[in-house]
């Protein structure tokens, strides 16, 4: 008898998962146990680690290769995404004949004289901006008003193996040629080894970037905050020019494109800087004044 009794004692033990059966008065969690589990999945789904480890999936899958940003790379992709968002651009190009850019080149290279046509195109935007002060300025968000920099200084688009970086010619309107040339060369051979100090690269009330020696004809750059334009420089290219005597010849030209904050500039004021320009480039035996 005694072991016939102590088996049933735990013959009980079963009988305690029967005590949730409060639960499966519930017809819903009983019969679609599925649907009872999609709320917690759902619930569980945005945890920190998610995010990151759904990219790294779907890019070795399709075979991308993610490639690291630099400091430098990370601020440039905020200034330009902040000059795109934020800057109503508008755009004007002229066409500038550069034969007596080549004649005085040379005449300067047989004097022992190395002078590029980009030193050429820093001063005389810089001396243009001296003769049109009004396109020397900037747009003061806080204020909501135009201001004028109290000096013409150039920045020079320069690419390094960390991204594209813009070293200043300071008052470059009162350098002669000859400075300006040797400072620019310095200054992108500064940049490209990474030794720029950050008042050589920080500020400026203007930028050049030229794509001329890489045969690029024309482009539009993108205004580099907080300054309010930028000059694009294409290459040299010979066009077919017909005189007024109706005599036929070829003359080489380059396209430049001004970009600009219209909040800053009106088509009239970007008229009259790049007529400046033009004026400058055209006679540039002026800029040895």
């Amino acid at each position: 008898i005694k072991a016939a009794i102590k088996p049933a004692a735990p013959a009980a033990a079963p009988a305690a998962p029967a005590a949730p059966a409060s639960a499966a008065q519930q017809p819903a969690a009983a019969q679609e146990p599925a649907v009872a589990q999609k709320p917690a999945a759902m619930t569980a789904a945005p945890q920190p680690s998610a995010p990151s480890a759904a990219p790294r999936a779907r890019s070795s899958r399709r075979g991308h290769e993610d490639v690291p940003n630099t400091q430098m790379r990370k601020i440039i992709a905020a200034r330009l995404l902040e000059s795109k968002t934020q800057i109503p651009a508008m755009y004007a190009s002229v066409d500038v004949r550069l034969d007596e850019v080549a004649r005085l080149r040379k005449g300067l290279a047989d004097q022992g004289i190395k002078v590029s046509v980009n030193d050429l195109v820093m001063k005389s935007i810089a001396a243009a901006l001296n003769d049109v002060p009004e396109a020397n300025a900037f747009w003061d968000a806080a204020a909501a008003q135009t201001k004028r920099f109290p000096a013409v200084d150039v920045a020079v688009a320069v690419a390094t193996p960390g991204g594209l970086i813009t070293p200043i010619v300071k008052g470059a309107n009162k350098k002669p040629l000859r400075e300006v040339s040797s400072e620019v060369r310095a200054l992108a051979a500064r940049a490209r080894d990474n030794k720029l100090k950050p008042e050589e690269f920080m500020g400026g009330s203007f930028t050049v970037s030229n794509l001329g020696m890489m045969g690029v004809a024309h482009f539009c750059a993108i205004v580099n905050p907080p300054q309010a334009a930028i000059l694009a420089v294409g290459t040299s290219q010979s066009k077919a020019v017909l005189a007024d005597d109706g005599t036929l010849s070829s003359q080489s030209f380059m396209t430049v494109t001004l970009s600009a904050d219209h909040r800053v500039y009106d088509g009239d004021l970007a008229a009259r800087l790049l007529g400046a320009f033009k004026a400058k480039m055209e006679h540039p035996s002026l800029l040895l004044l």
